[in-house]
């Protein structure tokens, strides 16, 4: 032991004098410690010839595996190196940090204990890994927050997670500008590939790829945050990516494809939602904010949701692209079908910027489907379902109808009907661009369950059943809109309809459907005073136009008209082609529009003064899905 000592005590002098580092190593862990650390007022000292104290760091001699000098740079302060190779794993720390960080080694297995309460050295410690390892993970317990560094790392974890993180602090994990990374884990019990029991801070400038093949690719029983990170999850048994509490992206590219259930997933962390706090302080919301960056996701599951929030969601800004494809199912617990949807709120949904591009192909599939209200103030949506109705038997065997005539028959928990976006509470837009198109059995294209009010934006709908419907009051005072069914009303109020103003072109279907409808039956009315309007299939019955004047006009088919508000030019839009076969004719009609599908035949137009309509269009802004000009 003495001879052991003095060989130590030789070593140290030695790389005092020649400013090397000094490498211990104990356990199967080295500590590595730059010659700065070796100063008078940070001695190395030996005690009875048995311990060794390194700055605040105590070694039993005995216990020491290895000790060397190197010329080569010392670990920066406040890290700690992990080296994968094949199965192995190597794990070096700087020396400030040795008091605080335990390691064990396991084959390429590192489970880490991290004892500091507050920062080193004024940092937090940052666990970097690298190589590469057929067998291997990292497992992080701890009392402090931290960085995980990844620094072309791939690792493969066969019985568990790749990185499962126990210290319930925040974490960062974090890709280095410029590496490629891979995580990949297996069987076993885990949550996921990666696994934070704390809030989970994902960024940086490189790329890291996750495979889950267990359940998720990533879990948080915390929050999330995605900033900077290129993020592809190729591969997930359960969600891409499911947390609690909320989900905030501000930037960075996440792409989520090939999952077994949905895309995105976040849910309450307790049992009362604390709602929006600032800065999300101690926030369990639920909800979701996408803010910026861009998001591809793509899911195929049965009823699977791309982006799913128990909360609000709330979008404004970043492009978001969303596919679903899967059919719907019988819920048994909550004794309804349900269907898949690219965006989905259990709470409330705001747009108020982005770009989004929704696509539902699957059988009762939605764009966007809200259980709250749904507001809007800007953003860029286009939305496109193709999928049929999709209906259950009272047994709960789920089947698919092709024709609206059959879904009288069905109740509303036994089917879930293909819509571009449903609210089941108010819809108000108060701005933005929305090109919506539903081709499906019962395919509505913005419906709300509740209130709908237009005081702004740009919108375009072509379904195969009502292009817009309110279940109650609906009312229209600014904007620019589009409404073209198919198969039933350009526009259905189960309440009063009451327009004000706004840019108006509303197609029906053909008698018994009209272009405007309100819900004469319940003791409703059509109320407009204001407004340039045209309703090809005419105006719901006994409608009260007030201060405004009405007039019909002859049109044809896939031909140009401009819009006047007497001598001034409101707007120009072009009017859909009709099948030669003539289509239109009631609800089931998709050949056509206006009455009798006629290719020839009359509209009603609406405005202040005189309204007229000539042949021709505008020069200005294209809007409505190219079938639009307003002039500038």
């Amino acid at each position: 032991m003495k001879k052991i000592a003095t060989l130590l005590f030789a070593l140290v002098l030695t790389i005092a004098a020649v400013g090397q580092s000094l490498n211990i190593t104990k356990g199967g862990v080295t500590y590595s410690y730059g010659a700065s650390s070796l100063t008078a007022d940070s001695p190395i000292t030996f005690s009875g010839g048995t311990t060794m104290t390194v700055g605040s760091q105590t070694y039993t001699i005995s216990d020491i595996t290895a000790s060397a000098a190197s010329s080569a740079a010392a670990v920066d302060n406040n890290t700690v190196n992990i080296v994968y190779s094949g199965t192995t794993a190597t794990v070096t720390a700087a020396g400030n940090v040795a008091p605080y960080v335990t390691a064990t080694i396991s084959g390429g297995h590192v489970t880490i204990a991290q004892s500091n309460t507050d920062a080193v050295d004024g940092d937090e410690i940052t666990y970097v890994l690298s190589g590469t390892t057929t067998d291997g993970s990292l497992t992080l317990g701890g009392q402090y927050k931290c960085t995980i560094a990844l620094n072309g790392v791939t690792m493969t974890n066969p019985s568990g997670a790749a990185i499962n993180v126990t210290n319930s602090k925040r974490i960062q994990l974090s890709a280095k500008k410029g590496t490629e990374n891979t995580l990949t884990d297996g069987s076993g019990s885990q949550k996921a590939c990666i696994y934070s029991k704390g809030q989970l801070q994902l960024q940086g400038n490189g790329t890291l790829n996750v495979v889950g093949n267990l359940k998720h690719a990533i879990k948080s029983a915390s929050y999330i945050e995605v900033k900077n990170l290129t993020l592809n999850i190729t591969s997930a048994v359960g969600d891409g990516i499911n947390c609690e509490e909320y989900l905030q992206m501000k930037s960075g590219t996440v792409t989520i494809a090939g999952v077994g259930d949905d895309g995105i997933q976040v849910d309450l962390g307790g049992t009362t939602s604390t709602g929006e706090t600032t800065d999300h302080e101690d926030e369990d919301s639920g909800n979701i904010y996408l803010e910026g960056g861009t998001l591809n996701v793509t899911v195929t599951a049965t009823a699977a949701k791309a982006v799913k929030s128990e909360g609000d969601l709330r979008v404004s800004g970043g492009t978001i692209t969303c596919s679903t494809s899967g059919g719907g199912e019988w819920d048994s617990s909550d004794l309804k079908t349900k269907a898949a949807a690219c965006l989905s709120a259990d709470g409330n949904m705001t747009i108020s910027g982005g770009t989004l591009d929704l696509t539902s192909t699957g059988a009762g599939g939605k764009g966007i489907s809200v259980d709250g209200t749904l507001t809007t103030t800007g953003g860029t949506v286009t939305i496109a379902t193709k999928g049929n109705a999709v209906v259950a038997s009272s047994s709960g065997t789920i089947s698919t109808v092709s024709s609206s005539s059959q879904l009288d028959r069905y109740t509303t928990n036994y089917k879930s009907l293909p819509k571009g976006i449903k609210a089941d509470g108010a819809i108000a837009i108060n701005g933005g661009t929305f090109t919506v198109a539903t081709s499906g059995a019962g395919g509505e294209g913005i419906e709300s369950k509740s209130t709908m009010d237009i005081t702004d934006g740009t919108i375009y709908v072509q379904s195969s059943d009502d292009a817009l419907n309110a279940a109650s009051t609906f009312t229209i005072s600014g904007g620019n809109i589009y409404a073209y069914s198919t198969g039933n009303d350009g526009m259905d109020a189960n309440g009063n309809f009451r327009i004000s103003g706004g840019n108006i072109v509303a197609i029906s279907a053909g008698s018994p459907e009209v272009g405007i409808d309100a819900n004469t039956e319940g003791g409703y009315k059509l109320y407009i005073t204001g407004g340039n309007i045209v309703a090809v299939g005419g105006l719901e019955n006994n409608s009260s136009l007030t201060g405004v004047s009405r007039s019909t006009a002859s049109y044809s088919s896939n031909t140009w008209y401009v819009f006047k508000n007497g001598s001034t030019s409101a707007f120009a839009f072009k009017l859909p082609t009709v099948s030669s076969s003539g289509g239109g004719g009631g609800r089931g009609g998709m050949g056509g529009f206006g009455p009798g599908g006629s290719s020839s035949s009359s509209m009603t137009i609406v405005a202040k003064s005189t309204p007229s309509i000539s042949a021709g269009t505008l020069s200005g802004t294209t809007i409505w899905n190219g079938y639009g000009v307003v002039g500038e």
